[in-house]
């Protein structure tokens, strides 16, 4: 096998570096009159409104779309916009989780905050940071993850995954780190002043709601510091991460433990946060890499155990909702493309095929 080149690197070191990198970081001012712009607050309701334009607040705010957008404009120009309060409800798939949602007015203004400071954030993500950007969704990360397992394979024949994941992520992010964070790029105060007011809308000083546009946007910021640590300053190669969740690929098990550790120390000491249980440490070809909805090999993909299951339930409860008169076949049609649109990324064909007969729909 050949052997992996362990570079011994301190806290001290990544610190450092990390210091570095946001020193030499450019520094953005008078960036809250774009926000404002009419023009930008006009592209942020398209925004939006996508895929929920018939949705009763969506029709209500339309019909008086340009006095409603100059209101908004107003608020900011005074800097009198506060937030509404969130709605809460509760999701149980693929796990439970509590979402926040916002009227579509403040829906408007986070795409509007977000259009203008998102590029200038994203301009210092790691190539491999994906999730809530353009081309970088699921299908990106498992096509990358795919890449990764290949070139490991030919490189070092054995490969070992550390596959990661901070514990409540959304729950758990520090305000006071995160304006931190933005600070270091954003130097206009009145932008600063509106992402501080956004940030603490939540009831706490720890935590974001999940549901909120700003919220994904905070997300990929904050852990961006550990994208950094782990690609410049332990020098990883095959590294890649997808919002909470990342992966290592390398050739050497006890190596990887060493860099757990660090990545424990790490995480706990500059952003407050931990990795749940779920984090391991495994060798790949005896075991998938089971990420973003699939079990990863190298030569092969399968749909993740659980969502096939999920599945098999949601199409049985279709099948007889449509035999009850219930539910028509134009109701039921959305769900079972999008599934085959997941599904064909992966090697599935026997499965679509079991699955889809059980349904008995014409």
């Amino acid at each position: 096998m050949v052997k992996y080149k362990k570079e011994a690197v301190s806290l001290v070191d990544c610190e450092r570096d990390a210091a570095h990198y946001f020193k030499m970081a450019k520094a953005y001012k008078n960036l809250y009159p774009q926000i404002y712009d009419f023009e930008n607050l006009h592209t942020a309701y398209i925004k939006a409104r996508k895929g929920k334009r018939y949705a009763a607040d969506v029709l209500k705010f339309s019909a008086r779309l340009e006095e409603n957008l100059i209101d908004i404009q107003n608020q900011l120009i005074w800097k009198s916009y506060r937030p509404s309060p969130y709605r809460y409800f509760t999701v149980y798939e693929p796990k439970e989780r509590l979402i926040a949602a916002l009227p579509f007015r403040d829906r408007i203004l986070h795409h509007a905050l977000c259009n203008i400071i998102g590029p200038i954030f994203e301009n210092s993500f790691i190539y491999d940071s994906y999730a809530c950007q353009v081309g970088r969704g699921v299908l990106a990360g498992v096509n990358r993850t795919t890449e990764f397992l290949r070139r490991a394979r030919r490189k070092w024949g054995r490969v070992y995954c550390l596959k990661g994941d901070i514990s409540k992520f959304f729950y758990s992010i520090d305000h006071e780190i995160l304006k931190r964070i933005i600070g270091r790029r954003i130097f206009c105060q009145n932008t600063i002043n509106l992402m501080n007011c956004i940030i603490d809308s939540s009831e706490s000083v720890q935590g974001i709601p999940i549901g909120n546009l700003t919220s994904q946007l905070w997300a990929n910021i904050y852990l961006n510091k550990l994208d950094h640590f782990c690609k410049e300053s332990l020098r990883i190669k095959l590294y890649l991460r997808y919002m909470d969740d990342f992966v290592i690929l390398l050739p050497d098990k006890t190596f990887l433990q060493m860099i757990l550790q660090e990545i424990k120390t790490f995480i706990q000491d500059n952003l407050r946060l931990m990795l749940n249980k779920k984090t391991q440490i495994f060798p790949v070809g005896p075991r998938p890499i089971d990420f973003l909805g699939y079990r990863i090999w190298p030569d092969y993909r399968l749909l993740r155990k659980a969502n096939v299951l999920r599945t098999k339930r949601k199409f049985k409860k279709f099948a007889r909702l449509y035999a009850e008169g219930s539910k028509s076949m134009a109701d039921i049609r959305p769900n079972i493309m999008s599934w085959l649109g997941h599904c064909k990324h992966a090697d599935t064909w026997k499965l679509r095929k079991k699955i889809l007969a059980q349904l008995l729909i014409p």
